[in-house]
């Protein structure tokens, strides 16, 4: 079903870079759009992992350390295969998880959270990562981070379009005018971000539950994100992408206002609550 699922997001944002692309060109740059488009998929589907882990600087953490055994120990328990281990020197406290499927997953850790968090804590953060891999959604949201940061890039590309009159064409080619760049540029990150939250709301509280059973104790997940909800508020992640924010167990943008209109995740609180709910199974 997730392939399914991965495989019509493709399609979507394909859809939206092809808008773009007509309306920066017209048939010319419905054809560079589509060229582009083979390109991002391809890319997306095979290296987006390596992008995203590339993005954030996150540097692979060798086996043996504390970190490592901790992954090693939850895998094994969640019936998974080990996924690579990385640190990101970043100080809010985060993670995501990323990779095409569970035998070429990674998990990714901030700095921030490894100061943050007790071992428990950790447990059910990385539990909830692993539930990402186990639901096989590291796909999906790494697909679509990479496929709407292309979308943000060609809409900023129209915007400029825009200001700077949209370019000469031939009158037989229909396409643009100033008005349809702006509109372009206005709508088409947020058509991206809207597919982004389509699939993301409802995977975070699979993922937490899958996290609360490995992990033992859905306490200890509950716990871990009201410190990351409190501190990722108050410490900015200055080099977050809006395009990955599905990625992360909470939001990285969540000290902007703006962004929390269009968040990819449910509210805190709610996770929390239906965590502590099921203590009560």
């Amino acid at each position: 079903m997730n392939t399914l699922k991965t495989f019509v997001l493709m399609g979507t944002l394909t859809f939206i870079l092809l808008l773009i692309g007509n309306a920066l060109g017209g048939h010319n740059g419905v054809v560079i759009a589509l060229i582009m488009a083979g390109v991002m998929n391809f890319i997306s589907y095979w290296y987006s992992d390596k992008i995203v882990l590339s993005m954030y600087g996150a540097q692979p953490v060798e086996r043996g350390t504390h970190l490592y055994q901790i992954v090693e120990k939850l895998a094994r328990s969640a019936d998974l295969p080990m996924p690579k281990v990385y640190i990101i020197n970043e100080a809010q406290p985060n993670a995501f998880a990323t990779g095409r499927n569970p035998k070429n997953a990674a998990v990714a850790v901030t700095r921030g959270l490894m100061d943050l968090v007790d071992e428990n804590e950790l447990s059910g953060v990385i539990g909830h990562e692993l539930g990402h891999v186990h639901n096989r959604d590291i796909l999906i949201s790494t697909v679509a981070a990479t496929m709407a940061g292309a979308i943000s890039f060609l809409a900023s590309m129209a915007r400029w379009a825009a200001i700077f009159g949209g370019g000469s064409r031939d009158d037989d080619d229909r396409g643009s005018n100033p008005l349809a760049l702006i509109g372009i540029a206005i709508f088409a990150p947020m058509a991206a971000m809207l597919v982004q939250m389509a699939i993301s709301r409802t995977r975070e509280f699979k993922a937490d539950r899958f996290g609360a059973k490995v992990s033992g104790n859905p306490v200890y997940l509950a716990n871990a994100l009201r410190k990351l909800d409190l501190y990722s508020r108050r410490i900015p992640m200055p080099n977050a992408a809006p395009a990955t924010e599905n990625m992360f167990i909470v939001s990285p943008l969540a000290g902007n206002k703006m962004a929390n209109l269009f968040s990819t995740h449910p509210s805190t609180e709610e996770r929390i609550k239906k965590l502590e709910d099921m203590r009560f199974e």
